[in-house]
């Protein structure tokens, strides 16, 4: 424990990273869930050992902060005292409601076992690194689609029966297709891409694998008889750069298949090469980013195969211990008998009786938690900032806050508080994105918060910077048009001119 997982690494339990407010440790449980009693354990050694301040992630993970490298072998100690069994090895993720989804597709719990089995088998885990990851999403009502992964498994629906469509290096949306087949080939092709992407190191993604690489694989399932052919893979690959590398699934079929396998890439291809989706969002060691939302949030009444579960949310993924503590006592009171984390930074209480519901929310919404799935702080993705973060140079949440709180009536789009220019909260682009630097407060309009900032203000001040653009919007949208829309026509020049020329607050 004395030394600690370099930045950027995934913070476990035995390898804590250091922060700007102390170690941070991340953990996953195997059972998918808690008790409300064992979250009340977590809290309270959260409490004891941290500095009081629990997140849930972008990925559904949950972490604790403030830890000392004496305090985090003590949590540590406790955990497993608990009896809270968390997983290790390459995360192999699943939807939040996966099983009980009366609206997936198929139960993905059984293909990613098996993954997590052939990946172990294949002695991959110690090769791959800590950022690696595969998604087996089932579908329904609370989808894995905006989570990044180097592999992805989607369920769908064919004459044949379910199947499974597997994709490399990005979300559901920009993820590269490269087959759709029965389990224990999706299964066999996502060992086969790990497999490749661990030969070329463990600082590798399948964002990584190179054109021919990618034509191999698109070609050894070809030939196996594994994957129908999309035609928005194998016209891309070149014949040119298609050549075979011994390291691929082709070394293990014969030098006879693979020549009519070259005969089959050259026969479809086209002169383009293949793009490879980056891989948006790696997980920081402060904040897991790689979700980028676009399907339901985790917050509200979701209808179940035999009840329901309830999404209670936490403000940008953070609460203090406490206020967790308050809320599974709550739900224990009122009959809560698991709690699962779920991607998007949010609980889901299940098993309490249906007139239990309301009480539940009352009882989270005084407390601060998010409790409506249009409260303007879910158009918000705000990283821990100053002092949490040691990169940071704002305090996103406070800034945060009190945007949310002054103009809720304006947020229909994406607002991204970055403490630095790696945008770990939101790594794709943001209608508009606040960012420290060394200037102070940034404002960078429809990108990423790695882009040139078009204006600055003290950072103590991006608040009433923000307030300026908002009362420009106000007053110059058409009728019936939207905050988003009316930025669009605005322009990155007007809006930037705004957000600098607003009256600087003196600070006291």
């Amino acid at each position: 424990m004395n030394a600690f997982s370099r930045r950027g690494a995934c913070p476990a339990l035995s390898a804590p990273m250091q922060t700007g407010d102390g170690l941070l440790v991340r953990l996953n449980p195997i059972s998918g869930g808690l008790s409300p009693k064992l979250l009340i354990g977590l809290a309270e050694s959260a409490l004891r050992h941290g500095n009081g301040i629990m997140e849930v992630t972008a990925r559904g993970s949950l972490q604790i902060r403030g830890l000392t490298s004496e305090s985090a072998v003590l949590l540590a100690a406790e955990v497993d005292a608990l009896g809270v069994a968390v997983r290790t090895g390459v995360p192999v993720e699943t939807g939040p409601l996966a099983g009980i989804d009366p609206e997936e597709i198929a139960d993905p719990r059984p293909l990613a076992e098996r993954i997590r089995v052939a990946v172990e088998e294949a002695g991959l885990t110690q090769r791959l690194g800590p950022k690696v990851s595969v998604v087996v999403d089932g579908g329904g009502q609370l989808t894995m689609h905006a989570v990044t992964a180097d592999v992805r498994l989607n369920a769908v629906r064919r004459d044949v029966g379910i199947q499974w469509q597997v994709s490399v290096a990005g979300d559901s949306k920009n993820a590269k297709r490269l087959a759709t087949v029965d389990e224990d080939a999706a299964r066999d092709i996502t060992v086969a891409a790990l497999r490749m992407v661990a030969e070329k190191g463990r600082d590798a993604h399948a964002r990584d694998l190179s054109e021919r690489q990618l034509a191999s694989l698109a070609g050894w399932l070809c030939l196996t008889g594994l994957r129908e052919a999309p035609p928005s893979v194998l016209p891309d690959i070149s014949p040119t750069r298609g050549e075979i590398e011994l390291s691929s699934p082709l070394s293990l079929i014969s030098n006879a298949e693979r020549a009519e396998h070259t005969s089959a890439v050259a026969r479809t291809a086209q002169p383009a090469g293949l793009p490879i989706s980056p891989l948006v969002g790696e997980m920081s060691g402060r904040t897991e980013g790689g979700a980028v939302e676009r399907n339901r949030r985790p917050i509200g009444l979701f209808n179940l195969n035999a009840d329901h579960a309830l999404g209670i949310g936490l403000p940008f993924g953070s609460m203090p211990a406490d206020k967790i503590i308050s809320l599974a006592k709550s739900a224990l009171t009122l009959g809560t008998t698991e709690i699962r984390l779920a991607p998007g930074r949010a609980l889901l209480f299940l098993g309490q009786p249906s007139a239990a519901n309301h009480p539940l929310q009352d009882a989270a919404t005084a407390l601060g938690f998010v409790t409506s799935p249009t409260d303007p702080r879910t158009r918000i993705a705000a990283c821990p900032g100053t002092p949490a973060c040691a990169s940071g140079r704002i305090a996103t949440r406070d800034i945060a806050e009190t945007i949310a709180a002054e103009n809720a009536d304006i947020l229909d789009f994406t607002l991204h508080i970055s403490g630095c220019a790696k945008g770990c909260a939101h790594p794709g682009p943001a209608a508009l994105t606040i960012v420290g630097g060394e200037n102070g407060a940034g404002l960078v309009v429809n990108t990423t918060a790695k882009a040139l900032p078009a204006g600055y203000r003290p950072g103590y001040d991006a608040a009433r910077g923000f307030s300026r653009v908002a009362a420009m919007i106000r007053s110059a949208r058409y009728q019936g048009e939207t905050a988003a829309a009316c930025l669009t026509r605005l322009g990155p020049a007007a809006i930037a001119e705004a957000y600098r020329q607003a009256p600087t607050k003196k600070r006291k």
